[in-house]
């Protein structure tokens, strides 16, 4: 299977190959919410390459989220995730979730989680 888009033929170190590799892990500290929410991120990709842009977290919860956006990161590394009030917190890519023409999902938690529990701005149900 190859995931890599035929657009993407870039003189960049810094293109987007997009990961082949499908990696998870089902462990819930919190219920998850279908919601969408647009945020900036910023970081380092797989390359090292400096990057800030827009993207669109899903599923929410109170640990993290979902994020959908067009570059390869390395699952371990730690991203800024902006929301739309201009919030900042640090999160770790724990997963790739899916890969498809040139888009990538990621599962991503929150660094510090006491820290950002109303970082969505939503109060989450309890998970009992």
């Amino acid at each position: 299977m190859n995931l890599k888009s035929p657009h993407l033929h870039q003189k960049s170190p810094c293109a987007n190959p997009v990961a082949a590799t499908i990696t998870g892990r089902n462990q819930r500290r919190s219920k998850r919410m279908a919601l969408s929410a647009s945020v900036g991120l910023s970081g380092e990709d797989r390359l090292k390459c400096r990057f800030t842009m827009s993207g669109r977290a899903t599923n929410l919860n109170k640990h993290g989220a979902a994020v959908q956006l067009t570059r390869d990161l390395a699952v371990g590394s730690v991203v800024q995730v902006r929301n739309k009030s201009g919030s900042e917190a640090s999160a770790r890519i724990v997963a790739l979730l899916k890969a498809s023409q040139g888009a990538s999902t990621y599962a991503i938690e929150f660094v510090e989680p006491d820290g950002t529990s109303n970082f969505w701005g939503i109060t989450f149900p309890s998970n009992a």
